[in-house]
Formats: C-alpha cells, structure tokens, sequence
C-alpha cells in the first residue's frame, strides 16, 4: 500500500496528498506521514521551499466520512481529545521551517481547504472549487478554520462563507485573498514554478525568520481555537444532522437537517 502522503526532497520539495481515489479525503494514517514528512524537512538543509499537492482531481476533499461515521459512535470527550489529535498531525505544516505553498489544481473542501490555508501561500487554478462546508455535513468549524479564514479573508467575509457552507471558484476566492493567485489549470504550473524560484533564490535565512515572524501571531492564538472547535465537533459528532449527512452522502442525495 502505498503512502497516503509522500514527500520528494530536493530546494523545491513536494508533498502530495495521495489518497486519489478517495479525493484525497483525511484520515489518521495521512496526518501522521504529513508529520514524518515535516520532520523530513526540517532535517533537510538543502530544501528551501515546501510545495503541498494533492494527487488526481482534488487537493482535499476534507475529512473522510468513513472517520465522521465512526466518530457519531465515540463519546463528546472521546471525539473532543481525538479531533485535537487529528487537528494537530494536519497542523504540524505550519511548523516547517521554509516557506509551504499550497497547489490548489482542484476541489480544497472543509478541512481540506483549512490545510491549505494552514500553508504560507495558496496558489489555486481558476477551475477550482474552495469552501468551508462543515455546516453543509452537519459539523461545527475544525482544523483552526475559525481563526485561519478571518485572518486571511478578514471577519466579514468568513462569516459568510463559514455560515452559508458555499463553495467558490478561484477567482473569487483570489478578490478575496483566500489564495495569493488564480491562474487557468493549464498555467498553474508555470506559476508555481515561479513563485518557488523567487522564493528559493532569495536569502534562506531571512526568508525562514519573516516566515517565522508573519507566523507567530498565528500560533499564539491556534491552541485556544482548536479547543473550542474539537469541543464543538465533539457535540455535532453526536447528532442526527450529522448522520443524516453520511447517509446521504452514501446515497448520493442531498441532506435534511432538521436540528437535532
């Protein structure tokens, strides 16, 4: 079997979401090679920029419903400790020491998309469809989106688009600041290149300590969201809503909710 997530080194190192057929969709064994990868990385001298990928059509599809099936079984105190665990493997990009672009070719959703905006920069095709969707699968907020999208999209804006559930395509989603660029899918690499050539060829130290410094307000602020967000889960975890969400997944349907 091979790795749900796999790491090339090299000045340009990629790390790519492998879990193709499933939409690249999040589960414990991904979260942990993202850690080993980060470790990886960080060992590494030689790598000066973190390209994060997703293989086949998507980036992200969010968590897989396999996990949220087995979650609406587990205790609130089980799921509230669990979901900071899993928080944390998918969070531990932010801890690479060089600057991580997300490479968006695809659909990023729920917390996929929160892994994205965990990374430095977000470079995304115009063709993809990004969203925070957790209210449309029955879940409060997860994986640090409560304080990742107001930062970048400001307070307005992630309202609406954490209320509401909606996806968006790439150009919007660049007036928006939610990704640095959105170019057409064909173009995408050739941007992606050249945003790491600037990056890679400008001082490796410097670069390490302004990422570290745009960073740090971040990370004072991460822990406590993360609280409040896996004790929310945790209760949302235990509701028809979200049972009512797998099912239709499943069944390929569209869901109702009706609040409890």
């Amino acid at each position: 079997m091979s790795e749900p997530a796999q790491l090339a080194l090299g000045r340009i190192a990629r790390l790519t979401l492998n879990r193709p057929e499933q939409r690249n969709a999040m589960t414990t064994a991904m979260g942990d090679a993202i850690c080993r990868a980060v470790e990886q990385v960080n060992r590494d001298p030689h790598v000066r920029v973190l390209l994060v990928e997703g293989a086949g059509k998507s980036f992200s599809a969010g968590g897989d419903f396999d996990v949220l099936d087995a979650n609406a079984a587990r205790t609130p105190e089980e799921n509230r400790l669990g979901m900071l665990a899993f928080y944390k493997r998918f969070l531990s990009i932010q801890q690479v020491r060089v600057p991580t672009i997300a490479v968006l070719h695809g659909a990023a959703v729920g917390a996929g998309l929160c892994f994205a905006m965990a990374c430095d920069m977000r470079l995304a095709a115009r063709e993809a469809k990004l969203g925070a969707n957790f209210v449309r699968v029955g879940l409060h907020p997860g994986m640090g989106c409560s304080l990742l999208m107001p930062h970048l999209v400001g307070a307005a804006k992630a309202r609406e688009l954490m209320l509401t559930g909606r996806l968006i395509a790439g150009p919007e989603a660049e007036s928006l600041g939610l990704v640095n660029a959105a170019v057409p899918r064909d173009q995408l690499g050739e941007l992606v290149n050249n945003v790491s050539e600037e990056i890679a060829t400008a001082a490796p130290l410097a670069v390490q300590q302004t990422k570290a410094s745009l960073l740090a307000p971040l990370l004072r602020d991460i822990e406590e969201a993360l609280g409040r967000e896996a004790a929310c889960q945790a209760i949302t975890f235990t509701t028809n809503d979200l049972r009512e969400a797998v099912r239709a997944f499943r069944a390929g349907e569209k869901p109702t909710f009706e609040g409890n």
